[in-house]
């Protein structure tokens, strides 16, 4: 297939160039102006300019493409989360992805597959409550921004596009996301549970990402909100414990939830505090197959490759 790819160059959309290049699809990437000649030849990809604020396309999409995989979007965890910064945070996804689908819908053959990233965070802190793609979404920042980019991403069935809007949860990988910054202070003998650590944490590896991304690009019949995440979420609790013991170090410095609101504002509660005990239920019913469901086993193998 010709895949056209947004946010291609970052943690995720790495890792999923590179296995569909592997698999011998023609992967397309939408670099913003600018950058496309500063990277031209790192790789196999072709590059196409994409303005994320026009919404404006170079002349080489209108090439027949099959599919869209749409992964931009300002990081959620590099700052405080500031007016400015949740501007962005939601200007990226909700204007961008408005913008894009409407250019899409403008090119001269329209790609049939949208598989697009979206997050867990769209059910909110919802406590124990067990939560399916059938839940209701939250009242908070990231669960109206989730809200508001899966609704422009939809646009695309508009045209005919069979839609899959992928809730990632954590993404466990080595290098990059949040496992990087979660390890650091384990590896320096100051780790410990989150708050009281009875938030519930819904978690996915990297690998097992790229898995279901291919997954929802072959499956015909799923569409529409997916839950990306393993079926075992796990208490923050259980989760600092399982990550000291693969590390090898102790998990005995918690972090009270006070000190995190203090240090990081409103993402504390957002990002660390918040509870998402979140099943992949339509991932299940079509028959998809994890790889790696268990936490103990998928820490090891993703901390000791």
């Amino acid at each position: 297939m010709r895949i056209l790819v947004s946010g291609s160059r970052g943690f995720l959309g790495t890792a999923i160039v590179d296995s569909l290049t592997e698999q011998k699809h023609q992967v397309v990437r939408l670099v913003r102006p600018g950058t496309a000649a500063k990277n031209a030849g790192t790789d196999r990809a072709e590059e196409v300019t994409w303005d994320p604020v026009g919404g404006q396309f170079g002349a080489a999409a209108g090439d027949a493409a099959d599919a869209l995989i749409h992964l931009a979007g300002a990081s959620i965890a590099d700052e405080r989360w500031s007016t400015a910064r949740k501007n962005i945070i939601r200007s990226s996804r909700v204007d961008a992805t408005r913008h894009l689908i409407r250019a899409l819908s403008k090119l001269r053959s329209l790609p049939r597959i949208i598989v697009a990233a979206s997050a867990v965070g769209y059910y909110g802190n919802r406590g124990d409550e067990t939560l399916t793609e059938q839940s209701a979404p939250g009242n908070d920042f990231l669960a109206e921004a989730c809200r508001e980019w899966e609704a422009e991403t939809a646009r695309a069935a508009e045209f005919g596009a069979r839609v899959v809007s992928l809730r990632f949860g954590i993404i466990l990988a080595a290098h990059g996301g949040a496992l990087q910054k979660m390890a650091l202070p384990f590896k320096l003998g100051a780790g410990g549970r989150l708050g009281d650590g009875r938030q519930w944490m819904s978690w996915v590896t990297l690998a097992e990402v790229v898995n279901i991304v291919h997954f929802a690009l072959a499956n015909s019949q799923l569409a529409g909100p997916v839950n990306a995440i393993t079926p075992n979420p796990v208490r923050n609790s259980e989760f600092t414990a399982v990550l000291a013991k693969t590390l090898h170090r102790p998990a005995i410095f918690p972090a009270p939830a006070f000190a995190l609101r203090l240090a990081l504002g409103e993402m504390a509660d957002g990002l660390l505090l918040a509870s998402q005990r979140v099943i992949p239920t339509k991932l299940t019913n079509a028959s998809y197959r994890f790889q790696q469901a268990d936490l103990a086993g998928a820490l090891a193998d993703v901390l000791h490759k």
